[in-house]
């Protein structure tokens, strides 16, 4: 255990506050705790003999959100005063279920059939990310998702997308269809001059060799973008 998990071991504090809030959770739903109560209970998990309340709050100003601190990187979590190796696990335990839940539509029925349940996976996943992520969806001839890849990873504004790689990959798994999805770190969801034009060229290389590009999704923390939609591809 890193020694800040295990900060102030000598004594059990507030194991009735912890009661509490545990018979309130059981009780009444976790509908019924505040952002911070949730946090400090996780963390009175981790860190079982601490008063785990004032590094709760501290997280929640410190990221600003409950989803924001949900989503931080490891490396960003450890350095936070009081956390270590085993708290930051407990945080990141709670994202990849909430995002195992979210995702089993998206897995399991045909993707423009659930289309609501994807937009949703992929504001939970990428809405926070403080880089930029391209991924591509790689679908079947019944809009199954075959492979769920991440194709790059950029600067604070910036990840290079290839055209003739992402093609490449459709082909050798056998994709009818693709949906790339990336991130705008700034948060603002519209996409820029270059995202439309590079989405283009990917669907114009695509439909010479029958391989559709459905959508390019774009996550900023004000919302999702859909080129489709908007009628730019």
């Amino acid at each position: 255990m890193n020694m800040a998990d295990g900060a102030n071991n000598s004594e059990d504090y507030g194991k009735g506050h912890r009661g509490r809030l545990r018979e309130r959770l059981l009780g009444s739903g976790g509908e019924t705790l505040l952002d911070h109560e949730l946090v400090e209970y996780l963390l009175s998990l981790a860190i079982p003999r601490r008063d785990t309340k004032p590094l709760a709050k501290q997280l929640i100003a410190h990221y600003g959100s409950l989803s924001a601190l949900f989503t931080a990187d490891t490396e960003s979590l450890t350095r936070q005063a009081g956390m270590g190796e085993t708290s930051a696990a407990a945080i990141k335990i709670v994202q990849a279920a909430a995002l195992r839940m979210l995702s089993e539509p998206v897995r399991e029925l045909p993707i423009l059939a659930s289309w609501q349940s994807l937009l949703d996976y992929l504001r939970a996943d990428m809405a926070h990310l403080t880089i930029e992520r391209v991924r591509v969806l790689y679908l079947n001839s019944k809009n199954m998702l075959i492979r769920d890849e991440v194709a790059s990873e950029g600067s604070l504004d910036q990840a290079a997308i290839y055209t003739r790689e992402i093609i490449r990959r459709s082909i050798d798994l056998g994709a009818a269809a693709i949906i790339m999805v990336h991130n705008h770190p700034s948060g603002d969801s519209a996409p820029s001059r270059q995202d439309i034009n590079m989405t283009r060229e990917i669907a114009e290389a695509g439909k010479k060799l029958g391989i559709s590009v459905h959508d390019h999704v774009i996550v900023g923390k004000d919302g999702i973008s859909s080129m489709r939609s908007a009628g730019l591809i």
